[in-house]
């Protein structure tokens, strides 16, 4: 299975800083086969961040909306359809913690827009949390496609700013696996490159979601490079 290292830099950088931060990870990174890194940046930046990685010949390198309109194309004032992301981005972020908190996401305004994802070509990166992780599984599990990732992110390890033990990670994950098995899973919450370690050796994860310490390319630099190693020992 393939495995992901996902960023997620949600209200932060503009599209200079975020260029300037691409420039200096691709001069570091050392692409290897099988594992994806995924960064997901403002709206704003997307266009020119799509032109700059293709300057750059970024291998195993994708791009991710944060979120998009669980709508199409149309008369939907302040909407994003996933339709206008596919041509800058491969990958979308769906249902968030933070969109279903603050702002009042349903699971079926996430299961609306995982679906014009997939329509679109995009593949979802379908949020979940506790204690409602099942039940916001089961709102996206009549949804016709092997081409989603499940990211698994308990609200209370990032607001305590501490990650859920590794037990309860594999637990979840195999509970996920359960009711839609074969998509790959991974996990996200106060992930350091100094605590992250445990989390990649766990079979049940395909990869990790990284939010804060994404900002900092050295950061993220190091949590790639962890995931690399584990990989390459798995072979």
């Amino acid at each position: 299975m393939k495995k992901y290292v996902i960023g997620n830099w949600k209200c932060n950088k503009g599209e200079e800083e975020a260029k300037s931060w691409l420039t200096e990870f691709a001069g570091r990174y050392h692409p290897v086969g099988g594992l994806e890194i995924i960064i997901a940046p403002t709206f704003l930046c997307l266009p020119g961040l799509s032109r700059h990685v293709k300057e750059l010949g970024l291998a195993g390198f994708s791009l991710a909306a944060q979120d998009i309109s669980p709508f199409p194309k149309g008369s939907y004032t302040g909407a994003v359809a996933a339709d206008m992301v596919k041509d800058v981005a491969g990958y979308v972020i769906v249902g968030h913690s933070e969109r279903r908190r603050y702002f009042h996401e349903t699971s079926q305004d996430v299961a609306n827009k995982a679906r014009e994802a997939v329509d679109a070509g995009l593949t979802p990166i379908i949020c979940v949390d506790q204690p409602y992780a099942m039940a916001q599984i089961q709102a996206v599990s009549d949804i016709d496609s092997k081409e989603m990732i499940i990211a698994y992110g308990p609200v209370d390890a990032t607001m305590a700013r501490s990650p859920e033990s590794p037990l309860k990670v594999a637990e979840t994950a195999r509970s996920i696996a359960r009711i839609q098995p074969g998509l790959p899973v991974v996990y996200g919450g106060s992930l350091e490159p100094h605590n992250v370690s445990d989390y990649l050796k766990i079979p049940e994860l395909a990869g990790v979601f990284v939010g804060e310490a994404s900002l900092d390319v050295h950061s993220f630099l190091a949590i790639c490079e962890a995931m690399a190693e584990t990989l390459k020992g798995e072979r």
